[in-house]
């Protein structure tokens, strides 16, 4: 449900639902009773005028017409004609009778419509423990119905807890996944470098300086992947620290493209990239640096051989834009929204052989989401990919 109709249904919180209907039975039993009563006291005095002589109901009809009519032909007509012990207050008066039938039948009657009224209310407060009781075994799959007419907080309370529900079905399938992944990306340089050990102690590999640096290099791999996993976790619970500091890009992207311009040289790129830009920023330079080095290096590992690095910075509609594009192969056009899940690699375009994580995505998004911002991938015209880092306008700091 979009937010406007959450909002629409907020104007009928749940004290107003119960006290417009409670505050309706009550009304529409005193008027219920109300009108019995008029009701009896018309059939009561109709009876007694009809046994009153002809003469008599004229002089009675005129009396009641006459704006000051005669009160003691009045009160002698109605000792001589109507029961007198309903003109006396006390409980002999047959009117208390009619209204004690009058509550007593009409107390089922509320009882019965108060069920009524109050049985969308129970039913969704009952939808939602039924769901709530199979969320805590552990089936996450448990929705909640919205039932009709039911008092709008406890309908956005149903749809919110749907909400929660899918989420926990998305996060249980996300671990369960990612533990399968991460077991196998584990395991891979574990093994190998384990077995590099065995095999230097078994002397089918010679103990020497090569041997130990390859053992060396994949617990490196291991390591990155331990400190990528812990600085995702802390993004994803919103506890990364960023220490936000104003700073000039244009000397973040040369710095960055520094630091891997010999990697840039062997595969033959030039990178290009605005180099007069006054943007500033106002965020934890570090991270940012973070996000541009995993884009830069994505473009090494997965479209070198287009032979193109292209860094592009825009501010406008309140945002900056920081863009690496490249003109490498590009993924499917079905695949652009997974790319920045954990763990993800395309079949032909991200080859495994490549040495990434695939956490390299995830770690970007989870940064820029931390500065308020978000990640966006993109198919290039022309072939190719493009990854967009947004900060907010809050992020821009005004150039000296």
């Amino acid at each position: 449900m979009n937010q406007t109709a959450r909002d629409k249904q907020r104007a009928t919180p749940l004290w107003l639902w119960v006290g417009l209907r409670m505050s309706a039975l009550a009304v529409g039993t005193v008027i219920t009773v109300a009108l019995g009563m008029w009701l009896y006291f018309n059939l009561v005095d109709s009876m007694s005028v009809r046994h009153m002589p002809a003469a008599v109901r004229a002089e009675l009809a005129t009396l009641r017409a006459s704006s000051h009519p005669d009160q003691a032909r009045l009160w002698q007509i109605a000792q001589q004609y109507y029961d007198i012990r309903r003109f006396q207050p006390g409980l002999e008066n047959p009117d208390w009778l009619m209204l004690f039938i009058l509550v007593v039948t009409a107390v089922p009657v509320i009882i019965g419509l108060g069920l009524w009224a109050s049985r969308p209310l129970s039913s969704q407060f009952t939808a939602v423990a039924q769901a709530a009781r199979r969320v805590s075994d552990g089936e996450f799959a448990a929705r909640v119905q919205v039932v009709p007419h039911a008092p709008d907080e406890l309908a956005e309370l149903a749809m919110d807890f749907n909400d929660m529900t899918t989420r926990l079905q998305q996060f249980e399938q996300e671990v369960r996944d990612s533990s399968a992944m991460l077991a196998h990306e584990l395991r891979t340089p574990l093994n190998a470098a384990m077995g590099r050990l065995q095999g230097m102690l078994d002397e089918v590999f010679p103990l020497e300086r090569e041997q130990v640096r390859s053992v060396h290099r994949q617990l490196e791999q291991l390591n990155r992947l331990v400190s990528d996993l812990h600085l995702f976790s802390l993004a994803r619970a919103g506890q990364l620290a960023l220490e936000p500091d104003a700073f000039a890009l244009r000397e973040l992207i040369a710095e960055r493209l520094e630091w891997v311009g010999p990697q840039l040289a062997q595969a033959g790129i030039e990178p290009v990239w605005p180099s007069t830009t006054r943007v500033r920023l106002y965020a934890d330079r570090d991270r940012v640096g973070q996000v541009l080095s995993i884009l830069i290096h994505n473009v090494l590992r997965y479209a070198s051989s287009g032979g193109s690095l292209e860094i592009t910075v825009s501010e406008q509609a309140g945002e900056v834009s920081i863009t690496v594009g490249d003109r490498g192969p590009g993924v499917a056009p079905e695949q652009l929204s997974q790319m920045r899940e954990r763990f993800w690699r395309a079949d032909h375009s991200r080859a495994r052989h490549s040495g990434g994580s695939g956490l390299g995505l995830a770690i970007a998004l989870a940064i820029s989401q931390s500065h308020g911002g978000d990640l966006v991938c993109r198919n290039r015209r022309g072939g190719g990919m493009a990854v967009e880092m947004r900060l907010p306008a809050s992020a821009a700091a005004a150039p000296r």
